[in-house]
This record gives C-alpha cells, sequence and structure tokens, in this order.
C-alpha cells in the first residue's frame, strides 16, 4: 500500500475507472469528491485496500470488476 499515492487513477479487473485515489487512511483508500456521483458531493467514498490486485505505474488496478467495487461513505 505504500506504492499508492495521491492522484493516482483506480480501476476495476475489467478496466472500467473507478476513481481516484485522495490519499490512504489507514486500510482503506479515500476516494477525491469529483469522483462521487451525484447526490454524493458532499462527502468522500472509500475502497477497503484488500480489493488492490497491483500498482503499476500511475495505476491502482483492482482484484474485482467496476460495479463490483464495494464502496463506503463517511462524511
Amino acid at each position: 500500500m505504500s506504492e499508492i499515492r495521491e492522484h493516482m487513477k483506480i480501476v476495476g479487473k475489467d478496466g472500467a475507472h473507478v476513481g481516484t485515489v485522495d490519499r490512504v487512511e489507514g486500510n482503506r483508500i479515500k476516494l477525491t469528491r469529483k469522483d462521487n456521483p451525484g447526490g454524493h458531493k458532499d462527502h468522500h467514498h472509500y475502497i477497503d485496500t484488500k480489493y488492490v490486485g497491483a500498482v503499476e505505474a500511475d495505476v491502482v488496478k483492482l482484484s474485482v470488476n467496476a460495479e463490483a467495487v464495494p464502496k463506503s461513505e463517511a462524511a
């Protein structure tokens, strides 16, 4: 997880865009707010680091498809 940096792209196993890294907080990746869907702009979404499959160049590649990524919310 030490390889994950701010502004890296996050993609699912299928290559679809999931979000952009704001920062890593413990065992979660905090996503930037600009990637939040409508109605969710006032808080951040998080992805558990257990879904990280690989970090290559400036891309975090997840081990599941983009649609299957569970995102938690926090104010």
